[in-house]
């Protein structure tokens, strides 16, 4: 069942605390305002501070369906907005073959007609929806390439797509839609100005403490700290990948299988999997490494 949209930043930040995503005012202000105002929302950071996270629990809480395009290098605008079914014209086309006076322009038009054609992402969220105008998550643009972008930049200033058999496909109601980036490279200015710009950052102690009693309400809150208290030091090392706050949520569901009540060097040790996602880093807090941080990140707990 389809929710209106929240009419103040208020409302918004309380809609998306109910599908258990915590975020500050200013993240809830620039995603009102994309829905106040239809307008698509580029959200920047570094991967696992919860951008994909926020379409899901838009998505969730208005009762609209959620259409991803996952990005990647290559990705082309016919891969992310249709494809004729093959198969099934030739299966037509030999059909018709077989078959005495056959209207040779009928069968052409009905070959290139909606029946075969596969609605990719970008089409599919200009399509009417039941339940309201979905929610378009485009993500990890910063994966493809310029020629997608200026792609994109005409699909999202029109809301429309072209289909040369079809036409020119518009939506009645524009999809409400997230872009994010990972910033593994510039994005062009000319896409972000069509956006809403807001660039996610890691939480600060108090923010995460309060994402993860929502993610992970059964975790003891002195287990709680520790792991948030670890992990916050833990960024603030040299390492090839930082802990996002996705991996703060896994690794403390990890503790809790292992039937954990606080942190020890050996349970860091054996559970770094889950935290750290490159061998380098983990080769780095081996041994006394990891006793180190975890007695600096307890004496941040003890500080006033």
């Amino acid at each position: 069942m389809s929710t209106a949209t929240p009419d103040n930043i208020d409302a918004t930040q309380e809609l998306l605390a109910a599908q258990n995503y915590v975020c500050g005012r200013a993240l809830a202000t620039v995603v009102f305002l994309a829905l106040k105002l239809n307008r698509p929302l580029f959200l920047e950071g570094e991967a696992g501070v919860g951008k994909t996270e926020i379409a899901r629990a838009l998505a969730a809480a208005l009762g609209r369906r959620l259409i991803r395009l996952q990005c990647y290098e290559g990705l082309d605008a016919a891969s992310a907005v249709y494809e004729w079914n093959f198969a099934a014209q030739m299966v037509a086309i030999r059909t018709a073959e077989a078959v005495e006076g056959t209207d040779r322009e009928s069968l052409v038009d009905e070959l290139f007609s909606d029946r075969y054609l596969i609605r990719r992402p970008l089409l599919e969220a200009l399509s009417p929806q039941p339940g309201g105008p979905p929610v378009l998550l485009i993500d990890e643009i910063d994966r493809t390439d310029e020629p997608f972008e200026a792609f994109l930049l005409e699909a999202l200033s029109d809301y429309q797509v072209t289909i040369p058999e079809l036409g020119t496909i518009r939506a009645e109601n524009p999809p409400i839609v997230i872009l994010t980036s990972n910033r593994t490279r510039e994005v062009h200015d000319a896409l972000k100005r069509r956006c809403l710009y807001h660039w996610v950052d890691y939480p600060d102690f108090d923010r995460e403490m309060e994402i993860l009693r929502a993610r992970a309400p059964e975790a003891p809150e002195s287990l709680s700290r520790e792991v948030v208290a670890f992990v916050q030091r833990l960024r603030t090392e040299d390492l090839f990948k930082k802990p996002g706050v996705a991996e703060t949520i896994d690794w403390a569901k990890c503790l809790l299988a292992l039937d954990t009540l606080t942190l020890s060097p050996e349970v860091i040790a054996d559970t770094l999997g889950a935290l750290l996602k490159y061998q380098d880093d983990i080769l780095r807090l081996q041994g006394s490494e990891a006793a180190r941080l975890l007695q600096e990140s307890r004496a941040s707990l003890d500080a006033p």
